[in-house]
């Protein structure tokens, strides 16, 4: 089985396909690689494609110690899986807890990214929810623990984010909710409690945001309450931004609506692969309504 060692010598998991520029997906809390399937498939059809099971997942390393999981771990992970693959830049494409390490990834390595697809990505980031985020965080954590994978992925996969989902392609989500049930339990608990419930608000980052020039095309559904808000402060705060909002849809976008969700990202990436997706005119004041002279 294909591995790269990450700097703290967790071995990475991955899988690739496909010719041409890279691709490198990262995927969400609730998923796992084989969440990015749609997306290997279309997109292997002109660029190299990289998925890998982020630690914790399985068949990658679950590290027993919770210093082994951060949000800056995360984002050095992506950089691991570039090195060990001999990748010097690549476009990254993150969902949820892989669209914040996408975010991060970029801030820490811009001469790494070719572009970030940032999708789903504000759970924890809304300053009045973030000590409730933090709190059910926990208690996720405690409740993989508590009762396994298997028993409690059916309660997780019915978060108000998932319905949606599920109820738009049943078999779609029963699939989700499945391969969730396989996860690690105690990988899951530690990813919880290590990254999610530790990692900064987006609002934290405002600085270093604006000082960011990677293209970036923000991703999210407009049944997905808790990344609305963050999408849009994305948008208006990274300068090489657009932002995309996905009708109907809820957290589980690549799945639930793969082929709008391909068709949006295929259209940014051929733009910045021609280098014509570029920072906001700065005629186009924000403030201004109407312009009268």
């Amino acid at each position: 089985m294909p591995y790269v060692n990450a700097t703290d010598d967790v071995k990475l998991y991955y899988e690739e396909v496909g010719e041409g520029t890279p691709i490198v997906f990262v995927h969400e809390f609730g998923g796992d690689l084989r969440s990015w399937e749609p997306q290997m498939r279309y997109f292997s059809r002109r660029y190299r494609c990289v998925a890998f099971a982020a630690r914790g997942y399985a068949p990658s390393d679950v590290p027993e110690d919770i210093d082994h999981y951060s949000q800056a771990i995360a984002a050095r992970d992506i950089r691991d899986v570039l090195d060990g693959l001999k990748i010097d830049r690549a476009h990254i494409v993150g969902l949820s807890m892989g669209g914040f390490a996408t975010l991060h990834f970029g801030l820490d390595n811009p001469e790494r990214a070719r572009s970030l697809v940032v999708a789903g990505a504000g759970y924890g980031a809304e300053k009045e929810f973030e000590d409730y985020f933090r709190s059910v965080s926990l208690e996720v954590a405690n409740q993989f623990e508590a009762q396994g994978s298997q028993r409690f992925a059916q309660t997780y996969a019915l978060a108000a984010s998932r319905i949606a989902f599920q109820v738009k392609d049943p078999r779609g989500w029963n699939e989700f909710a499945t391969m969730l049930g396989e996860h690690s339990a105690r990988g899951s608990a530690m990813t919880m409690r290590g990254v999610q419930a530790r990692r900064p608000s987006i609002y934290d980052l405002d600085t270093r945001l604006k000082a960011m020039t990677v293209p970036t095309l923000v991703v999210v559904g407009d049944e997905d309450d808790h990344c609305l808000q963050p999408g849009i402060y994305l948008k208006r705060t990274v300068p090489a931004s657009g932002l995309v909002v996905m009708p109907k849809t809820g957290h589980t976008l690549n799945l639930e609506e793969p082929a709008l969700f391909n068709q949006h990202v295929g259209e940014f990436l051929a733009m910045v692969e021609q280098g014509r997706w570029l920072p906001r005119d700065p005629r186009a004041v924000p403030a201004q309504i109407m312009k009268t002279t």
